[in-house]
């Protein structure tokens, strides 16, 4: 009996209202807090992200890989030599050093070649000498894209190799190494939703607590007192003088009562 006793008194000193005031104001700070990094992680990725897989989406690529052969690959230096490259690492400079390859492709499927049933020789390609690029920037950033395992992969010593590419049915001249419309779809779906309901729920609930004519039929509950406790350096010089000036006349008020007492005996 004694320890219930002793937690219904432990229970009844505890101030749930200044609880609750407390754990509204951080919550509204750290809701406040995700919904402005929400909006810079949209921003961020916008030209990351967003752009890029709308311009696969765009460019329509033919989902089967097909045979292509690269005919020509160039390791060029400087700016005016570098007006376009296969591969770069970094998508918001410009290259430096790059990898040019050119390529012939024909819309038979790559696993036909690999079966046998196809002679390159006798091959009469669709396209021939155009451009090919790593994706559809034709540029990415480390370890997803490296320019120097690229180059190898398609260029120098297995040029003339078949290797499976896909070509844009929108712009046939445009051919890439990598595609997939699932894992595209799938980072253009998760950029524009995560960011999205993150700032609409963080503001939604902010909006559905501080705005009046939204909560009208709700008690609410005020953290402007919990949030005036913060006072300001100046305010709280100003208290601290107070308080000072407070106990001088206090201690002597004291003195003055002692004289006179001491006089009165006297």
């Amino acid at each position: 009996m004694g320890a219930k006793i002793l937690v219904k008194k432990l229970v009844s000193k505890v101030d749930v209202t200044g609880m609750l005031v407390k754990a509204k104001f951080y919550t509204s700070l750290c809701l406040g807090t995700t919904a402005i990094l929400s909006v810079f992680a949209f921003l961020f990725l916008i030209p990351f992200v967003v752009d890029p897989a709308i311009s696969t989406i765009l460019a329509d690529y033919e989902p089967e890989p097909v045979t292509c052969v690269a005919v020509e690959h160039v390791y060029a230096e400087g700016l005016s030599n570098c007006s376009w490259a296969s591969c770069r690492e970094g998508c918001t400079t410009a290259a430096l050093r790059c990898h040019q390859i050119l390529v012939n492709y024909t819309k038979t499927p790559f696993e036909h070649w690999q079966k046998g049933t196809v002679d390159l020789d006798s091959v009469e390609w669709d396209v021939g000498e155009t451009r090919f690029f790593i994706n559809t920037e034709g540029c990415g950033y480390p370890p997803t894209v490296n320019c120097t395992t690229f180059s190898k992969k398609y260029g120098y010593s297995n040029i003339g190799v078949p290797f499976p590419c896909y070509y844009s049915r929108t712009y046939p001249n445009m051919v890439v190494a990598r595609y997939s419309w699932d894992d595209n779809l799938k980072h253009l779906i998760l950029s524009l939703v995560i960011p999205n309901f993150l700032f609409a729920f963080s503001v939604g609930v902010l909006i559905y607590w501080y705005c009046p004519s939204c909560n009208r039929s709700r008690p609410t509950l005020d953290t402007s007192s919990y949030v005036e406790s913060f006072h300001s350096k100046h305010e709280t010089e100003g208290v601290m003088g107070v308080k000072n000036n407070r106990a001088k006349d206090y201690a002597s008020s004291m003195e003055e009562e002692e004289e006179d007492f001491d006089e009165e005996e006297y």
